[in-house]
């Protein structure tokens, strides 16, 4: 038996302090040049400014006629302002615009249609406007050489559209964060499984998430719990930036992936205080991160959330966003371990009442249906032992999409 499956889990790392030392790892310098088309979603890499001003042009932000602001000087309902329709903008004269014209040469202001009478060869003005009025200058959007967004910044839809307009139609990005997720258990089988077999889940639903954090992710075949397989699937991925195992991650004599990492680098955390899945490792070989999770389906995907998503948000320079949450009544006490932050599944329900949240009754860290059917998890504090029904707690929905 290795030392690390003698010394169990007798001490359990808080979470902030796991963290901590995971993140402690330069994000990646690679950037690539891409097309807006692809881009959605993407980190921008550097400062993008504005190539050019938005409008362009002055433009008539309302349909109506165009002139020059003193022409209209003193114009009411009893007195209108008589000036006369034209091609070009002089003295008395106007030019019909419509929302969105260019601004004719010497005009400086629009006045809306509604507040135009035409009689015959005359226009009747009943209302009089101010320079710039219900004109949009040139820049008024954006202007020229504006800073529109930061380094870190993930790009939205809208931001591709505002980038377009402005001139720009490639941009400077940060590579994704290279991940490899290699499940490991002589136990797992791909379809059919016999008894004493498991099908294997954690790969596709791992790989998922990742990819939505931000992950460029490559998909490793079932490893078994041999030593010398398992520092070679090891090995082959330390050209990624991150290697995550599934399984074996516990201090039972076939939970060797601790072991392997420990002999190939360092493990610097295993055994956090947290439920399900305190059986959490995390290492660092040639500089390359190695995230450890338990093979129970829940705990997988409660480390995953605390540990993975943050390290690949750090490594691709994203930020690191709280989850949403919603604010609920609990309807059932939940038990928690006093000096443990325990993540339960909840379902919402509108009530007269209010949302209200239900504690999911299958809440073991292999029943995958506890999170796949639930809204969303209540994060019960280490300083907590559960929380009483009728309490108003926060539920956490870790799978959006971000």
């Amino acid at each position: 038996m290795s030392d690390l499956q003698e010394a169990g889990f007798k001490d359990r790392t808080r979470i902030e302090d796991a963290r901590d030392r995971l993140l402690d790892t330069p994000p990646i310098d690679r950037t690539e040049r891409l097309s807006l088309s692809v881009a959605d979603g993407r980190t921008v890499a550097e400062p993008i400014e504005a190539v050019r001003n938005v409008p362009h042009y002055a433009r008539a932000a309302m349909d109506g006629w165009a002139l020059k602001a003193e022409d209209t000087f003193g114009a009411s309902d009893r007195s209108p302002a008589v000036l006369r329709p034209g091609e070009t903008v002089g003295p008395d004269r106007a030019v019909r615009v419509h929302t969105g014209s260019e601004l004719p040469e010497d005009a400086d202001a629009v006045v809306m249609i509604e507040d135009v009478d035409r009689i015959g060869e005359e226009l009747e003005v009943f209302d009089a406007v101010a320079a710039g009025e219900n004109v949009a200058p040139v820049g008024e959007d954006v202007e020229a050489g504006q800073r529109l967004y930061d380094p870190g910044h993930r790009l939205r839809p809208s931001d591709l559209g505002l980038l377009k307009g402005t001139g720009i139609d490639t941009v400077e990005i940060v590579e994704k964060p290279e991940v490899a997720v290699i499940p490991t258990g002589e136990e797992l089988v791909q379809a059919d499984p016999e008894p004493g077999e498991v099908v294997e889940t954690n790969r596709f639903t791992i790989s998922r998430l990742a990819e939505r954090w931000g992950a460029d992710v490559t998909r490793r075949e079932i490893v078994t719990d041999d030593h010398e397989t398992l520092r070679a699937a090891v090995q082959r991925d330390l050209t990624r930036d991150v290697v995550v195992t599934t399984g074996g991650s516990s201090v039972g004599e076939r939970d060797l992936i601790p072991e392997v990492v420990a002999d190939l680098g360092e493990v610097f955390v295993h055994g956090v205080a947290l439920k399900p899945g305190h059986p959490v490792a995390l290492g660092r070989i040639e500089g390359v991160t190695v995230v450890m999770l338990p093979g129970y389906p829940v705990a997988c995907i409660v480390n995953a959330v605390q540990f993975l998503r943050p390290l690949v948000k750090h490594l691709g320079r994203m930020p690191i966003e709280p989850l949403p949450s919603r604010e609920a009544t609990l309807t059932r006490k939940l038990k928690s371990e006093p000096g443990v932050r325990t993540f339960a599944r909840v379902k919402l329900e509108e009530s007269e009442a209010g949302l209200e949240a239900t504690p999911t009754r299958a809440g073991g860290s292999g029943v995958l249906s506890s999170v796949a059917l639930a809204d969303g998890w209540v994060a019960v504090p280490e300083s907590a032992e559960g929380i009483a029904a009728g309490e108003t707690v926060t539920v956490e929905n870790w799978e959006y999409n971000g």
